[in-house]
């Protein structure tokens, strides 16, 4: 045998393995945020093994010559999607190369659970490379736009604080959350996105019990921590037609997972309404130093002009967009 041959094997984590992949994940951890522009810092190793072996996600592993360079992490615990996280190669070498070996590999391993979930793979920062590769494999693609409102260093506040909005007509009125609203928002928010592009990578819209999963989810702090008080309700006569949900990542990251109207009361500006009562009690928590709030964020389709307007109108600004990858259910 030649002895310049290269064997890779790609197989899942094991306790055996930490050893020499602390290293690899350590610089997956150190690239993060600059390179797959994560919020916040992953998981430190210790923590990260664990949830491992708690089956809270996998960890697929490939070897070159039994020495670990390259990573996959996946997992199906908390959505009805398969979530593809972050796909790493060491020191960002023959990432393309690597990814394929463990594409394949993983595509193996979930073969029969692929027959029902969805694969939804969010391909931020340098996994944008990966497009063209993973596109032989069948993965269909939507851009989204991050979007974000910074507390300080940019002139969101003093947008916010101009934008003149019309009048509300006397039959609507703004509220915060309550519980009792809990199945208007699941019909409000399957409504409005049972078509959207979210439903391709998280079908759980399509459907009335999917779409409780996520708002249960949202309100139950699964996600991140969910702001009642931030989260805004649209009345029309005393019934809920419209919400702008709010949470917390990291205690400083304010995110809208949902904005949702319904149909029959879009295209009057209310959606604005909603977003501007909730960033303003962002903007209230952060002055009065109960919540050390730095920036609100959202995601939207960088085709969704409307959405785009209405989010540049109230102080956001576009940061960067990504293609948010999805392969269709086999049949």
């Amino acid at each position: 045998m030649n002895g310049d041959t290269i064997n890779f094997e790609a197989r899942l984590l094991t306790p055996n393995d930490y050893k020499g992949f602390v290293t690899i994940y350590n610089d997956f951890r150190n690239r993060a945020i600059d390179e797959y522009m994560f919020e916040l810092e992953p998981l430190g190793f210790e923590d990260f093994a664990d949830a491992v072996e708690k089956k809270l996600i996998e960890c697929l592993v490939l070897f070159e010559n039994t020495i670990p360079v390259a990573f996959l992490v996946y997992t199906t615990a908390i959505s009805e999607a398969i979530e593809l996280n972050i796909i790493h190669s060491f020191k960002m070498e023959n990432t393309a190369e690597r990814a394929m070996y463990l594409i394949k590999k993983f595509l193996e391993l979930t073969k029969s659970e692929r027959f029902d979930k969805v694969v939804c793979y969010p391909m931020l920062g340098e996994q944008k490379h990966l497009i063209g590769d993973i596109a032989r494999y069948g993965f269909k693609f939507v851009g989204i736009a991050v979007l974000r409102f910074m507390m300080a260093g940019t002139n969101s506040r003093e947008i916010l604080k101009i934008t003149q909005l019309s009048e509300l007509d006397k039959d609507y009125k703004l509220v915060d959350w309550q519980s009792k609203y809990f199945e208007d928002a699941v019909e409000v928010v399957q409504e409005g996105f049972e078509t959207s592009a979210d439903a391709l990578f998280d079908p759980r819209f399509k459907t009335m019990e999917g779409t409780r999963d996520i708002i249960a989810k949202i309100v139950d702090n699964i996600y991140a921590e969910f702001l009642p008080e931030a989260t805004t309700v649209m009345l029309y006569n005393n019934i809920p037609v419209g919400f702008c949900f709010m949470n917390l990542t990291g205690g400083r990251i304010a995110n809208i997972p949902i904005v949702a109207i319904r149909k029959e009361h879009q295209g009057k500006g209310l959606s604005k309404h909603m977003l501007k009562k909730s960033v303003e009690k962002l903007i209230q928590w952060a002055d009065n130093g109960e919540k050390p709030i730095t920036e609100v964020n959202t995601t939207t389709e960088t085709n969704n002009f409307q959405a785009l307007k209405m989010y540049r109108h109230l102080g956001f600004k576009e940061d960067y967009n990504y293609p948010q990858s999805y392969l269709p259910i086999k049949h």
